[in-house]
């Protein structure tokens, strides 16, 4: 019994070391978390700090290419800021909104999930009639809506301070019925076992029923839907800054930054938003790759064809 109980316990990890594509997406994310977090560690220069700039660098192309520059290995973008260094932060600006927004859009959605699959009724019914009313709204049209408060009220200055808590705000709202579905249709088929009776039978409140008892058996969904929202989230933000609704220009992110690339492709200058381009296609990749092995170990029984 206690092999066995061995066993199950680290199937997870055994699945894990047994499967090359996610070792191999997991270290890759790693790396790249790593390097982003410790950007100032890292990063060869420092794009925040003006005086360091010179807009003599700018478009320096990357070291192996003609009239480049030793310190800059990738070049430098428009502004005349480092590439390589611009991107280290630009990615730490995207994993910390992607990761926010998650958190943000699970809070909701988990709430309302167990409140509107335990409820029922009434509840239940208007909850879900909530959640597609929110589902008819696209990220871009919540953006745009509450950009258009927030600046009206805090003024741009603000906006621009305040733009990574905007961002997380924004696609959290936007994305948590998302999480309520799921959780939704979990609960439903979950409080129909018995160990849920058991527990009405004792006496236990509503409130520890579904927190203490049935939302842990409703993780394994909720977990291989967090590693595909990571990845939505920091797409969703990439294409509102790309579109100007994100982050400003002196704080990039990898979305921004392709935007700021964007009009030099055809003048010659493509590493600028190439090079953020690719590495946000990386990031996205890996995190889709985990979230794929994930949802194939919690859920064994699943075909893909």
């Amino acid at each position: 019994m206690n092999l066995w109980k061995r066993f199950r316990g680290s199937y997870f990890l055994y699945s894990f070391l047994h499967d090359p594509v996610a070792m191999g997406s997991f270290i890759v994310l790693a790396l790249l978390a790593l390097a982003a977090f410790g950007a100032p560690l890292v990063a060869p220069h420092n794009p925040y700090d003006t005086t360091t700039i010179d807009i003599m660098d700018s478009e320096i192309p990357p070291v192996w290419m003609d009239n480049a520059d030793q310190k800059f290995l990738l070049g430098t973008d428009a502004q005349g800021r480092d590439m390589l260094s611009t991107m280290l932060y630009g990615m730490r600006i995207s994993l910390v909104i992607g990761i926010g927004a998650t958190f943000l859009q699970a809070a909701i959605g988990i709430v309302l999930g167990l409140i509107a699959g335990y409820k029922g009724g009434k509840i239940d019914n208007f909850l879900m009639r909530m959640a597609d009313v929110q589902l008819s709204f696209s990220t871009l049209m919540v953006a745009i809506f509450l950009s258009a408060i927030f600046q009206a009220i805090f003024g741009v200055a603000a906006f621009e301070s305040m733009a990574v808590p905007f961002l997380v705000l924004v696609i959290g709202i936007a994305e948590w019925p998302q999480y309520a579905r799921t959780v939704r249709a979990s609960v439903l088929a979950e409080k129909k076992k018995e160990y849920v009776e058991a527990a009405r039978v004792m006496g236990l409140p509503s409130g520890r029923i579904m927190w203490r008892h049935i939302l842990p058996n409703t993780m394994s969904p909720i977990l291989v839907l967090s590693t595909v929202q990571v990845a939505h989230a920091i797409m969703s933000e990439a294409a509102l800054s790309f579109l100007g609704l994100g982050m400003p220009i002196t704080k990039p992110s990898l979305g921004s930054l392709i935007n700021s690339g964007f009009d030099y492709i055809f003048s010659g200058s493509w590493w600028i938003t190439m090079f953020p381009g690719f590495l946000l296609v990386l990031l996205i990749l890996v995190i889709n790759l985990l979230g794929d092995w994930v949802q194939d170990v919690l859920n064994p029984k699943l075909y893909k064809g």
